[in-house]
């Protein structure tokens, strides 16, 4: 599963600090399997076959039969199976009907009805499909009234759509029989193997699959638009709305398929599994992409298009295909036995899905875009309150998603791409496919796959294990060096770890070291050190030429923190532009930002290092990169208080670079659109309001970035934010413009940002109620976009109410819900008063959910950065 990635500002701004004592454990939703009961239930149970037959017909609510054929080991004890809130019509139970004893989660089957050895059980029912992207989710489209559904399983929803033994280390063979309206597809894990004509109706048949864990089973129908490629060695299908489907491309899409395959077929030395290979855009979807079997779903709010795509969107979209496709070998082929393991599953997409990228498309430098994303969420999220080991206890079904985060997917897959460069890349790759061959089809643990690479490596890895995946947070790196007469006397490295998380670590890195040579910063020497402990010597610098820099994780192989010394900090601050490497650059821009972070350098001066540099950047990934930590420190002054005349020159002079960048730039729209993204975030006077009217109406013509309804409705977005007085009328015009589901989605987003406290308490009451028609995908949008930065007046007039009802919504509402209102909603101020609010929020709340928690804990953490970045700066006080 890729889940959508970390907002870049919301990963600039979490804070670094250490973990916080754990509160007492929540308990156990009634409606979730614990680990305990799965474990009994899996002793029990063998040779699981479902046959699943579905009747659709575009309204509501669907209609099923789930038969579960199974080995019983004994019948000592009542059985459960899991099927989520339907209307039982019969349950036959070998054979013989019975009463259904049913309390909307699980159906408890008598031990006098089974028998050891083989039983049958087969349940009718009819359940209302889903609109919160679980189970089996509908949408009407408002452009064309057509109706489609998706299914969604992962962790346990497969039992919001039938009835099974939802756990995954139960695999089973699924054989599907569909009834649906004539003009609709089916698609699942495997090809139709007949299709009957009844009139209005089709009955689609499919065969039965491999052995799969329930969550990568998947059944999705409707009117959808197909597109075909049968040139490569599995046949490719891609499916989107028809109302979307001017959209897609499809090329793009088939090409990057087709050459992921072949890199994945060749590195994992096993050949793609599951015969054909179909992928479908879908709407509502709660995460990036999900990795069903032969039937990958992406959320299409990520995949559309409305003018060509820029090189980094083709980039995204070639690392979420390939994430998901490593999915098929390391988590479909292969999975994990319990939900322990699915930052396993996750971390390898990710590193895997980075070296595809890299490797097997245009976009060799994918490992940038890695560094400069998903791995600084991890080392934000590390030096958090929130961070936890990469391998964590989970406790039941509920919590398998707590942990859903960047330590979870980029730590993970930082700390395999460096134990890669520990072992060497054909042992590790031998580890793997010697893991895939042994496990194929099964349920394996972690131990499994690391004994797989110890043997490979011929050692063992039992220590590295514990340093790594079982203790929590990042090591800072430092070189620390002595000169005499030009050259190094001396030449250590020092690792050390904060207090509270005190596990030092091993790993291989390497150190570079660079010289200032007629303006430039010519390459010195490169040395790679396996290290470990508080400090280890680095001999092969001695008697080199005393540096100007030095960075002692080049190249990026290790997980670390790197601290610069005095000299090289200083020759990053002055001479960025002299470092011709973009991932170099990258890592000075990331070494400022850290100053920033830990109150070590003021906002001010990286504001000031930015307005110079940042128009010079001609790497389009960097210039991203740089341009997220100006809104960064944009946002910083938006909500610290910062002196009134200091805040409006300095988002003044942002303003004006980023539309200086977006004149320069025309013509080239992999830097327009970034520079007019950073503008429509940094427009707030009223000489950028009337701009973007101006844009709007066509009396300001932008060369190269087509004024197409997606940058229509950002307009209309940035306007609404920052109050403008039209911006209302603009919103029903564009709405009037616009009426499909994502001009629906905007429309609201418009609404929501809107600077009006009678809208914002509207809005926070539709959010809150529980009981709500709306869908879930529009709940969130409107969370997500209540209270910008800039609102944060508005947002302290509902803050009271919303911390007072966060106890009663989180024992209420499930996790899916929770984990977008305590990203969005936890009031936050930049104030010492909010900093103890939160701090007593945290005492006060006892038996939140562990998400819940995490996220409390965390903001109350963000909110003591944000005083310390404001006391680090040196602004006249007004």
């Amino acid at each position: 599963m890729s889940i959508s990635r970390l907002s870049a500002l919301g990963a600039l701004l979490l804070a670094g600090a250490a973990c916080a004592a754990a509160p007492a454990p929540a308990p156990v939703r009634a409606d979730a399997l614990t680990q305990a009961e799965a474990a009994a239930r899996a002793k029990r149970i063998a040779n699981v076959a479902y046959a699943l037959d579905f009747t659709l017909t575009g309204k509501e609510s669907f209609d099923g039969t789930s038969t579960l054929q199974f080995d019983l080991a004994d019948t000592r004890a009542p059985l459960t199976v899991d099927l989520d809130k339907a209307s039982i019509a019969s349950l036959t139970v070998n054979g013989v009907t019975v009463a259904p004893r049913y309390n909307k989660a699980y159906i408890t089957i008598a031990a006098r009805d089974l028998k050891v050895g083989r039983n049958s059980i087969t349940v009718a029912y009819r359940r209302a499909h889903s609109t919160n992207g679980e189970g089996l989710h509908r949408m009407l489209d408002p452009v064309d009234g057509k109706v489609y559904t998706y299914s969604h399983f992962e962790p346990a929803a497969a039992q919001q759509m039938f009835a099974l033994f939802d756990q995954p280390d139960l695999k089973a063979s699924y054989q599907l029989t569909v009834t649906a309206p004539a003009d609709w597809l089916v698609v699942s894990t495997r090809r139709e193997s007949a299709v009957e004509e009844r009139g209005a109706t089709r009955r689609w048949t499919f065969p039965p699959t491999k052995q799969l864990s329930s969550y990568n089973f998947s059944m999705h129908a409707g009117p959808y638009k197909v597109w075909e490629d049968n040139s490569g060695p599995y046949p490719m299908r891609l499916f989107a709305r028809q109302s979307v489907a001017a959209q897609v491309a499809p090329a793009d899409w088939f090409s990057y398929t087709r050459q992921g395959l072949a890199w994945f077929d060749d590195y994992f030395g096993i050949p793609y599994q599951f015969e054909k290979y179909d992928q479908l855009l879908v709407p509502d979807f709660l995460y990036g992409a999900m990795e069903n079997a032969a039937a990958v779903t992406f959320a299409e709010d990520g995949f559309l298009y409305k003018a060509a795509m820029t090189d980094a969107q083709r980039e995204s979209l070639a690392e979420v295909i390939m994430h998901e496709m490593a999915h098929q070998w390391f988590g479909d082929l292969v999975t994990m036995k319990w939900w322990n393991g699915l930052w396993l599953n996750e971390s390898f997409a990710s590193f895997m899905a980075t070296m595809a990228t890299a490797e097997a498309t245009e976009f060799s430098g994918a490992w940038q875009t890695f560094y400069s994303e998903g791995k600084q969420e991890a080392y934000v999220q590390d030096q958090s309150p929130a961070t936890h080991p990469i391998e964590v206890p989970v406790a039941s079904s509920a919590n398998a998603f707590d942990n859903i985060d960047a330590i979870t997917y980029s730590k993970g897959a930082s700390t395999l791409k460096q134990l890669r460069h520990l072992l060497g890349d054909e042992v590790f790759r031998k580890g793997v496919h010697n893991y895939l061959v042994k496990y194929q089809y099964k349920n394996a643990r972690l131990d499994d796959f690391i004994g797989s690479l110890g043997e490979a490596a011929g050692r063992d890895l039992g220590p590295w294990t514990r340093q790594w995946l079982y203790k929590a947070g990042v090591n800072t790196l430092a070189a620390e060096y002595r000169c005499s007469a030009g050259k190094v006397a001396s030449f250590a490295l020092r690792q050390s770890a904060p207090a509270a998380l005190p596990a030092l670590r091993e790993q291989r890195v390497q150190v570079a070291t660079f010289v200032l040579d007629g303006g430039k910063l010519a390459p010195g020497k490169t040395v790679a050190v396996t290290y470990s402990g508080a400090s280890t010597s680095v001999p092969a610098l001695v008697g080199t030429a005393c540096p100007d820099l030095v960075y002692p994780n080049y190249q990026d192989w290790g997980y670390v923190k790197v601290k610069l010394d005095k000299r090289s900090f200083a020759t990053a601050s002055a001479h960025l532009g002299a470092i011709e490497e973009p991932l170099l650059r990258a890592m000075m821009w990331q070494s400022l930002w850290d100053g920033v972070r830990d109150g070590e350098l003021p906002l001010e001066r990286f504001i000031q290092t930015a307005l110079a540099n940042a128009p010079a950047e001609q790497n389009y990934k960097l210039l991203g990169d740089v341009l997220g930590k100006v809104a960064g420190a944009k946002y910083y002054l938006d909500v610290m208080h910062a002196p009134p005349r200091y805040a409006h020159k300095t988002i003044a002079a942002l303003e004006a670079m980023t539309w200086r960048g977006v004149e320069a730039s025309r013509g080239n729209a992999n830097f327009t659109h970034r520079w007019m993204d950073a503008y429509l975030n940094a427009a707030t006077t009223a000489q950028a309001q009337d701009r973007l009217v101006s844009i709007l109406d066509g009396g300001t013509v932008l060369e190269g970035v087509p004024l197409d309804q997606d940058l229509r409705w950002k307009i209309v977005e940035a306007l609404s934010r920052a109050g403008y007085a039209g911006s209302a009328a603009l919103v029903a015009a564009e709405q009037a413009r616009d009426n499909s589901d994502t001009g629906q989605a905007a429309a609201l987003r418009a609404t929501v940002l809107r600077p009006d406290a009678a809208v914002k308490r509207q809005w926070l009451a539709t959010v809150m109620d529980l009981n709500t028609t709306l869908p879930f995908s529009r709940v969130r949008t409107a969370m997500e976009n209540l209270y910008p930065a800039r609102q944060r007046a508005l947002s302290e007039l509902t803050a009271a109410e919303r911390l007072r009802r966060l106890p009663a919504l989180d024992k209420a509402a499930g996790p899916v819900y929770m984990r977008a209102w305590a990203a969005t909603l936890i009031p936050k101020d930049c104030t010492p008063a909010s900093v103890a609010r939160l701090a007593q929020a945290g005492r006060q709340f006892r038996g939140l959910s562990e998400g819940t928690m995490r996220a409390l804990r965390d903001e109350h953490e963000n909110e003591r950065r944000c005083l310390a970045v404001r006391k680090a700066m040196t602004f006249p006080q007004e």
